[in-house]
């Protein structure tokens, strides 16, 4: 049995997207990641991203950033900016840590500055991206779709959900 018909079997437990969390779906969740394409993966982040069975997106987002590491917090952050409009930071408590991070006319975030940003403040970015840039949830999908393990992080049900978005991909 080769390793597309492995996930094949794995992915079919999902196909119903029931909302019963099997046990064993972080060891699901990790042999799939090893054999599906990134673009697949992302998908099922994005499904979970915006379902309604899950926390909003900035909340999952600001989970997964205080999980990081230096650069992936910086390559998140990087995202966000990227997708919000001028004038955002000054309109969110906080947001001055960023501006000025921004000082000197610096371009984007580092991994030593991004360590200094707080979850907190990683969700109301989020929050705001999602407003005014939808695709900003496929960006950060894809972005994660790149760290499975740390997509663990997020739980079961997120994990059954994204399982089920392969499926139902499998499928089609």
């Amino acid at each position: 049995m080769g390793l597309m018909d492995q996930i094949g079997d794995v992915l079919k437990q999902y196909a119903g997207g029931s909302a019963q969390v099997p046990s064993n779906v972080n060891e699901h969740f990790d042999q799939v990641a090893q054999a599906a394409p990134p673009n697949s993966i992302a998908e099922g982040i994005a499904a979970a991203f915006r379902s309604d069975q899950t926390p909003v997106f900035g909340q999952m987002l600001s989970g997964l950033f205080g999980q990081s590491t230096g650069e992936q917090k910086a390559g998140m952050l990087n995202q966000l900016l990227a997708s919000l409009g001028p004038g955002v930071l000054s309109q969110l408590a906080g947001g001055g840590v960023l501006a000025g991070l921004f000082g000197g006319g610096a371009k984007s975030i580092t991994p030593e500055q991004a360590q200094e940003v707080s979850p907190d403040l990683v969700q109301q970015l989020a929050a705001h991206a999602e407003k005014s840039d939808a695709s900003i949830v496929d960006k950060a999908s894809a972005f994660y779709a790149q760290h499975p393990a740390l997509v663990k992080t997020l739980g079961g049900a997120a994990l059954s959900i994204a399982l089920a978005k392969l499926a139902q991909r499998q499928a089609a």
